[in-house]
């Protein structure tokens, strides 16, 4: 499902939004609904959870790709079944709202309309995640990382808002504190392999900024390796795989190359630091999938920004060992 953490940058439509947008006409008439006609559901048929998610994500595509007429006929149903004080229609108002705000000024106003709301009640959650989003917006990180923390101690399984605030934190170049935020997550969710993937990512965009680089990387390693068990076939988990694999390489190349004594176990006192041969075999394998993976969409046409990212890094890879 969407989230309520959405930025208000959402004009930058994407083939998701769009192909999900386009299943508009089987919910909404050409003209919109009449008054009279929006409780016929009820009527001709049961109601189900999944009728209502189905609106909400076509509020959100819709807004995605500009279809403000339709986005506000998700919201007048969505309203309808549920009524204007229910917290969930009052975040997905607000984002309508941003939306539709033509200058900062307009956000601005809607900043002052949350804190006015959740100065009556400030347990409606939805709209908490709103002015976090909108704040964001508005280039606050530090509020929105105050508000997010203050959200997490009210309620601290809230595995959304560990996600943004992650995010939130890689932006400032905080990564010790986006490790923690993801491992927050696995604790409920041990077996998301996209959080593995993630975490991995983050361990190896940071690596080069600790003291205990190799000891990083190999974390990195373990995360990505992780990933790709839970799901096998995980395209960001290969890649991932095969950047931290050659990176480590190198690494430990220039350790033996200098003789230096570094722990090896620094990060983890009872994880050692894979072999070279072991680290050379993941390499391979990842290469392997990847290349599999380029050859198949070439081989039907199928082009996107994954592929041509996992042909580059295939090319860089043939070149350093030329």
């Amino acid at each position: 499902m969407s989230t309520l953490f959405s930025t208000t940058s959402l004009r930058h439509s994407h083939s998701d939004a769009l192909t999900v947008s386009q299943q508009v006409g089987r919910y909404i008439p050409p003209n919109g609904f009449s008054t009279s006609s929006i409780a016929l559901p009820f009527l001709s048929s049961p109601e189900s959870a999944e009728l209502w998610s189905t609106y909400e994500n076509l509020l959100y595509s819709c807004l995605r790709t500009g279809d403000d007429k339709a986005a506000h006929s998700c919201l007048q149903q969505l309203s309808g079944r549920f009524g204007t004080r229910d917290q969930r229609v009052m975040g997905l108002r607000g984002l309508y709202q941003e939306a539709m705000a033509e200058d900062n000024s307009a956000l601005l106003q809607m900043l002052r309309q949350y804190d006015e709301i959740l100065h009556e009640d400030p347990a409606i959650t939805p709209v908490r995640k709103r002015r976090i989003a909108l704040l964001r917006s508005l280039a606050r990180e530090a509020d929105a990382i105050n508000a997010l923390i203050e959200l997490l101690e009210a309620s601290p399984t809230d595995i959304e808002s560990w996600a943004e605030l992650c995010e939130l934190y890689v932006s400032q170049g905080l990564y010790q504190q986006a490790e923690f935020c993801l491992e927050e997550i696995l604790l409920s969710k041990p077996n998301a392999w996209n959080i593995q993937a993630r975490l991995g990512e983050i361990l190896y965009i940071s690596a080069s900024t600790t003291q205990d680089q190799s000891g990083t990387l190999a974390e990195s390693v373990r995360r990505f390796c992780r990933s790709i068990e839970l799901c096998d076939g995980y395209l960001r988990g290969y890649y991932g795989l095969k950047l931290a694999t050659d990176k480590l390489l190198v690494v430990l190349r220039d350790i033996a190359r200098t003789d230096s004594r570094t722990s090896s176990s620094s990060r983890n006192q009872e994880l050692a630091i894979p072999s070279v041969e072991t680290l050379q075999k993941l390499s391979e394998s990842a290469t392997s999938v990847l290349t599999e993976v380029a050859r198949k969409a070439n081989l039907n046409r199928f082009r996107s920004l994954d592929i041509a990212f996992v042909e580059d890094l295939l090319k860089v890879s043939t070149m350093k060992r030329l």
